[in-house]
């Protein structure tokens, strides 16, 4: 299964710093999708070492990690080492990546925060 290539930006959240959205804080995330632009599990198996994430963001350096799974539960890993830089995605396994989509993410901060999905492409 080919992976995709998934950018997304953070979308308006009322009530926080953030509440008009910012085109230039987001997460770049490499993973094998579905036809129907869902996370594809199985191919996920197969190819964990390249499903990877890029965090970005004006005024930090960006970050890469890796999306990672417990059980049900996805969330992107920045060290393999410490579980406490951990950022769960809000039922990830069910969200549909498709321009347009919204998925949030919950940031180091423990925060949930929401991201719009602005591109879908082939990696």
């Amino acid at each position: 299964m080919p992976l995709s290539r998934i950018v997304m930006r953070l979308a308006r959240n009322p009530g926080t710093e953030f509440a008009g959205g910012d085109d230039h804080r987001g997460y770049a995330l490499t993973a094998p999708l579905t036809p129907e632009g869902l996370l594809d599990e199985a191919a996920y198996q197969k190819s964990k070492a390249a499903c990877t994430v890029r965090r970005f963001a004006p005024d930090e350096d960006a970050v890469d990690g890796r999306l990672a799974r417990k059980g049900q539960r996805w969330f992107f890993d920045y060290d393999n080492a410490d579980t406490t830089d951990d950022e769960p995605v809000h039922r990830l396994g069910q969200h549909r990546f498709a321009v347009g989509e919204y998925v949030t993410v919950t940031d180091e901060d423990g925060r949930p925060l929401t991201y719009k999905v602005v591109e879908v492409q082939p990696a």
